[in-house]
């Protein structure tokens, strides 16, 4: 397992022009996310869900990385094993800025593949920004079931949430950049770790920031250099 563990959430995209369900203004004032994002949408409101993630997927291709992801990919390319990187994100913002798929965990799936909802099936398609129409007419090339955007919907289980609890068992520095903490406890997973950095923009009201040994309120993309200094020192010390 890794020594640094890098936990991301929203905030770090949000410099890149993607905004969450939390926002006002764009795709989300558009729809219901207790109607596109629960774990029946696709059962109840199948047109409207798909409609969201295409669109969604189709936003994604013009957003580009930010300093914050670009300074991220280059410490885990220097240390592929030393380091881990872990999101919340479904974007492909780190994967644009140089990290290769299996270098980043997507905690709650990935906008740019789609899964049979075959459960027997489950197989992962990788379709870049199409529609889901535009892929087979949504249905799966290995057993013809209707397809599902891979994303974690509320309600569903989050198989990747294993790799996390695995990571932050043997992590000796926690880094958490954008998060609110209302969706992944972080003030416990600090813990674990010998030290732990905080970087959000400004406090939230779901973590506790004395659990931290730096805290940066700040951009991601203001705060990251200081935060690449510190896990330069750590991995290589004097």
């Amino acid at each position: 397992m890794a020594k640094v563990l890098i936990l991301s959430g929203a905030g770090i995209s949000a410099e890149s022009g993607i905004s969450t369900f939390r926002d006002s203004g764009g795709l989300w004032d558009e729809y219901d996310v207790s109607v596109v994002c629960n774990y029946d949408s696709m059962q109840k409101h199948e047109d409207v869900t798909i409609e969201f993630y295409d669109k969604r997927r189709s936003e994604l291709k013009s957003k580009e990385p930010n300093y914050a992801h670009k300074r991220i990919a280059e410490l885990k390319n220097m240390y592929k094993k030393e380091i881990a990187v872990i999101t919340q994100n479904v974007d492909n913002l780190f994967e644009k800025a140089g990290l290769k798929p299996e270098d980043v965990i997507h905690l709650h799936g990935f906008l740019t593949q789609l899964r049979c909802q075959d459960s027997y099936c489950g197989k992962v398609f990788d379709i870049g920004y199409k529609s889901q129409k535009e892929f087979n007419g949504g249905r799966c090339l290995t057993c013809n079931s209707k397809l599902r955007p891979n994303i974690v919907f509320f309600g569903e289980q989050a198989p990747m949430y294993e790799e996390l609890n695995k990571q932050i068992q043997d992590c000796e520095l926690f880094v958490v950049i954008g998060t609110s903490g209302n969706v992944i406890g972080v003030n416990t997973m600090a813990q674990f770790a010998t030290r732990s950095i905080l970087n959000n923009y400004e406090p939230s009201s779901a973590i506790n920031d004395a659990y931290f040994s730096k805290v940066l309120y700040k951009k991601a993309t203001e705060a990251v250099d200081e935060i690449a200094e510190e896990i330069e020192t750590f991995l290589n010390p004097r």
